[in-house]
């Protein structure tokens, strides 16, 4: 098989594109007012990181502004695991069938492919960080 100069460098574009995509997060702060905004009608959503550990574990993070009687989603499952902080309000945390109110400084892990859900059941806006880890993918 005969390669050009132009081939042989298209494929090596792409291979480098391939490694840096598997490459771990690097060390990083983070300002909350350098964060981009999503936001609908009643919620915002800031994206804060994506990538994965050293270890190649995909990691996600990103803080949500939930109006009150809000929910992000109906409940659901998947298969990454998640961890839900509470910043700011009171939510209503469901796992599993089991209902927990939590307030500031409060967490929740959801195992994978557990069933849960959370709304806001507090009179005044919800701030929280969702931590995912792993994948969805096989």
């Amino acid at each position: 098989m005969n390669c050009s100069r132009r081939d042989l460098s298209l494929l090596l574009l792409a291979a480098g594109r391939a490694a840096a995509q598997n490459l771990p997060l690097e060390s990083h702060t983070y300002r909350f007012e350098d964060l981009p905004v999503h936001a609908s009608v009643e919620n915002s959503t800031r994206p804060v990181l994506k990538g994965a550990t050293h270890t190649g574990l995909p990691i996600e993070l990103h803080l949500t502004e939930l109006a009150p009687g809000g929910a992000p989603h109906p409940p659901h499952h998947h298969v990454h695991e998640e961890m839900l902080m509470i910043h700011q309000g009171t939510l209503e945390v469901t796992i599993a069938g089991r209902t927990s109110s939590l307030g500031p400084g409060s967490a929740a892990f959801v195992a994978s492919g557990v069933q849960h859900g959370w709304r806001n059941v507090g009179s005044t806006r919800a701030l929280y960080f969702v931590l995912a880890l792993g994948s969805d993918s096989a």
